[in-house]
């Protein structure tokens, strides 16, 4: 008996100083840079021309909306004395559907999508829809290409306002932006995959496919939510080519961090500085937290074209659906107010403007299918997070982020983690919420990824 408890002991010692200390990285992933995603009688004819695009509102359109808005059956009232806590409340939806159907300016809004060039282009069999932002720059400025990637339940009309900041010319910097945003593929105006398998690191070929076709070779790459998966599976899968990788979402899901993680509750110190230990920490509070967050996420990867149906169909469900995840994602006690705290952060111009993008192109159940993609066997067995990128990094950490990653533990996949920044302020969209601020640290971080390159050139 007293080998085997002392077996058992050593196993239990060992197993976690394994994972944190010798456990050696996966293997790259083999690509497949041509894989073809769109209907396979278009193969041999692809267009691969850049053509302009335009966002266009049909009255068709509209006039269906509005009957589909105008037209739902009574709401279920409310529990006396909540708020958002079950979800959204249902007393808030009729000024929201008013609006909607009776006061949202479709033709001015429609102005609004159109106030910078769009184009759309076909990688791999999907259209890909993109906004290319080009400054004007006097003599001896460089201008520098961005990929701007967006998530779920987001749009590329989350960096409306940062736009103009990100592109501005300053003479304090020898270099200026041109930014690259796209719909994700099955997302907004950009097509969507016709069979299985379209997961994070198959839409980092293809987003890396649309950056060569537009000439560049050289780039940086930005995301938050899913474009922080996909940007990061860039940034692993092409080093050579990106020349920095910022992201406002931080995380990862190795064993490893789990682990350490894990060591940390016993005494928190010993894994984050203790002005913020309570965003890592009682960690039941916060897996409570991700419990009561994260059901729709169990059903958009188990089940996405089921509720998809329910969200298609009905005008009134997709604006819940999606304007709850706004409310409790930017900041938590935004759940005990009536209202959800919506009225805070966004105007309902640019919440409906999102919505837009989901409803005006019917592709709610395309881009849910993103988190089946990613939630399966063949995802998870390539081990991605464990796989160091060497690319210059720098991470953004808003208060009101869903979860918090120590830059340390972070400095795993990237070694070359040249800054963080923790906010006191801002939730999941930074962009959107805080542009201002977004805005400035994407430029702090492109201006010491430079810094950096220059460096190492110095070294050499």
């Amino acid at each position: 008996m007293a080998r085997i408890l002392l077996v058992l002991l050593l196993v239990a010692l060992g197993a976690p100083l394994y994972f944190i200390f010798l456990k050696s990285p996966p293997p790259m992933p083999e690509l497949d840079l041509e894989e073809w995603w769109g209907p396979e009688q278009l193969r041999l004819k692809q267009d691969t021309s850049l053509k302009p695009f335009q966002v266009k509102f049909s009255e068709a359109m509209i006039k269906d909306l509005k009957e589909r808005l105008k037209a739902h059956r009574p709401y279920v009232p409310p529990l006396e004395g909540v708020g958002f806590e079950y979800g959204f409340n249902s007393k808030q939806m009729s000024s929201w559907i008013k609006y909607w159907a009776e006061e949202y300016p479709f033709a001015e809004r429609e102005k609004v999508f159109n106030k910078y060039p769009q184009f759309k282009t076909n990688i791999q069999g999907l259209d890909i829809h993109f906004i290319r932002v080009k400054p004007e720059v006097p003599s001896g400025v460089e201008t520098v290409p961005l990929l701007l990637l967006h998530g779920w339940p987001g749009s590329v009309r989350e960096f409306d306002a940062a736009i103009p900041l990100l592109t501005a010319v300053s003479k304090d910097r020898d270099f200026a932006v041109e930014l690259i945003i796209p719909s994700l593929p099955g997302y907004g105006f950009s097509s969507a995959a016709v069979r299985p398998g379209l997961g994070p690191d198959k839409m980092a070929v293809v987003l890396r496919n649309l950056m060569n076709r537009l000439g560049f070779k050289k780039y940086y790459v930005q995301g938050g939510d899913w474009g922080a998966l996909i940007t990061s599976n860039i940034a692993t899968f092409f080093p050579q080519e990106v020349l920095g990788y910022h992201t406002n979402m931080a995380f990862s899901s190795t064993t490893r961090v789990f682990l350490l993680q894990l060591f940390g509750s016993i005494y928190p110190p010993l894994v984050v500085s203790n002005d913020l230990v309570h965003r890592m920490y009682p960690m039941s509070k916060i897996y409570a937290n991700l419990m009561e967050e994260m059901g729709y996420m169990h059903l958009q990867a188990t089940k996405p074209d089921t509720i998809g149906v329910a969200l298609t169909d009905s005008p009134s469900g997709l604006l819940a659906y999606i304007l709850e995840k706004f409310s409790t994602w930017t900041k938590p006690g935004n759940k005990y107010l009536p209202d959800g705290g919506l009225g805070s952060s966004f105007t309902k111009e640019q919440l409906i403007d999102n919505l837009m993008m989901y409803w005006t192109t019917n592709c709610i159940t395309t881009s849910m299918r993103l988190y089946a993609e990613a939630s399966n066997k063949r995802y998870f067995a390539l081990k991605i997070d464990e796989i160091p990128t060497p690319v210059p990094t720098w991470i953004v950490q808003a208060k009101n982020e869903i979860a918090f990653t120590p830059a340390w533990m972070m400095s795993f996949k990237y070694p070359n983690l040249v800054n963080e920044t923790i906010l006191d302020d801002g939730g999941h969209f930074l962009a959107m919420e805080l542009p201002q601020e977004f805005s400035r640290n994407v430029l702090s971080a492109l201006v010491a990824f430079r810094a950096h390159a220059q460096s190492k050139r110095s070294d050499l």
